[in-house]
């Protein structure tokens, strides 16, 4: 197949290097010139574990180019939207200028029988427009929508090998070509036997948003019981074992900690009750507000418990020095971007504390977004000299720390595991006062 990817930021440049890995003949274009040079020569403006493999590969094969001239569109039969949705400034709905300016330059350059692929994260309805957008200009051309289910740390694997593909269809006269179109795009996939729901355009829009609004409740309700447990000596973990072995509630995404965040969550909850508030409808979604609310609070709870921690060996928060371990808002990521880490970094320092951090791949990235924020080269330098330690982002390397080996390292023996993910009995032996979420 012939492909344009129109935005070449996260969703964009895998996208485009995956389409290519597999095979398609794919030009990525993008507005920004600096990323585009980047692109182009094989280097990733982020980090994603295996896009820089499969990048090299496929700009060596001579499938991928990457441009900012968007008449190169013309040359491609499928064309993906693929640019961001951000919070609008000033209020909870997405801001869709980018997604309308990016039709909008493409349909100058589209042929009969292209078709456009929706995949960035809207508001419901907004393919119905945008369908409406490329018909009232006179082109023949369709538009579907392919949303996309991308876990930064897997993204590459995520789109190579998805466990499901979701096709909004418009019906009409170009519904089985654009069926066809779109099995032709994901014939690895579905040859590898990935299951296809082939829906609405409305329904498709949904399947994104209502996922992530369940993801997000399913981590702020073990939170909330964190909460709970906190406070009658009771045990988060073993009760997220015991209710997990429900298969209607299921273990996974049941760990308590400070919360969740990213590029994706935090604002695409928001954009939902904001478009269901729209429409007329915000009781139905009225819950997902106390969703953020519970995972906002659990950042200043850690903030608390670190403040707590600092108390207890005598010296004052503005005496105190605070390694904190993690600034992306997940491993294996260096986004910042509504960031738990990075905001419980902030609290801290801007409650007087000495703060120091360490983040394997995101220390840039979070000095670029809090400039005066002091980070450290290694594990070891975080470590020198603290009084207490915090765990925000769980890193392997952070989960495998050898608490006989910190304890030589650190001024006192403090730890706060935010993410519960160390082994506490392991900690105290060596000295530690071990705090968690919702653990005695």
């Amino acid at each position: 197949m012939r492909i344009s990817v129109i935005g070449c930021g996260y969703l964009g440049a895998v996208h485009a290097a995956a389409m290519a890995d597999v095979g398609h003949d794919v030009v990525g274009i993008d507005v920004d010139v600096a990323k585009i040079a980047l692109l182009s020569a094989g280097k990733t403006p982020f980090f994603e574990p295996g896009l820089p493999e499969i990048l090299a590969s496929a700009l060596a094969s001579g499938r991928l180019t990457f441009t900012t001239d968007i008449s190169v569109a013309s040359r491609c039969d499928v064309h993906f939207i693929a640019v961001g949705t951000p919070q609008s400034a000033g209020s909870n709905a997405a801001d869709m200028r980018f997604v309308d300016a990016a039709v909008t330059a493409l349909i100058p350059h589209l042929n009969d029988g292209d078709l456009v692929v929706g995949k960035s994260t809207v508001p419901v309805g907004t393919a119905a427009r945008l369908r409406d957008m490329i018909g009232a200009s006179g082109s023949a051309a369709e538009l579907a929508w392919n949303p996309e289910f991308l876990r930064e740390g897997h993204a590459v694997t995520d789109t190579i090998s998805p466990d499901r593909l979701v096709y909004g269809i418009a019906p009409g006269d170009r519904h089985d070509e654009s069926l066809r179109l779109l099995n032709a795009v994901y014939a690895s996939a579905l040859a590898a036997g990935t299951p296809v729901v082939v829906t609405d355009l409305a329904t498709a829009e949904l399947v994104k948003t209502a996922a992530n609004a369940f993801l997000a409740t399913k981590i702020s309700f073990i939170n909330a019981m964190s909460e709970i447990t906190d406070a009658v000596g009771a045990n988060i973990t073993e009760l997220a074992d015991a209710i997990g072995y429900d298969a209607r509630i299921g273990r996974r995404f049941l760990n308590a900690g400070v919360g969740f965040g990213g590029g994706c969550l935090p604002k695409d909850i928001r954009a939902f009750v904001a478009r269901a508030e729209e429409l007329g409808q915000g009781e139905s979604v009225a819950f997902l507000t106390e969703v953020d609310v519970i995972n906002q609070r659990q950042r200043s709870r850690v903030t608390k418990l670190v403040c707590d921690a600092v108390t207890r060996q005598g010296i004052e928060v503005t005496s105190a020095r605070i390694a904190v371990l993690g600034l992306a808002f997940k491993p294996h990521s260096d986004d910042v971007r509504d960031s738990p880490a990075l905001d419980v970094a902030r609290n801290l320092g801007a409650l007087g504390a000495d703060i120091i951090a360490f983040d394997p791949e995101a220390n840039a990235s979070a000095q670029a977004r809090f400039p005066a924020l002091v980070t450290a080269t290694s594990i070891d330098v975080v470590l020198a000299g603290a009084d207490v330690i915090v765990l925000v982002t769980e890193w392997p390397e952070f989960v495998a720390l050898d608490p006989v080996h910190v304890a030589t390292l650190v001024r006192h023996r403090a730890i706060v595991d935010a993410r519960n993910v160390l082994d506490a009995q392991a900690w105290r032996a060596a000295g530690f006062t071990f705090v968690s979420m919702g653990r005695p």
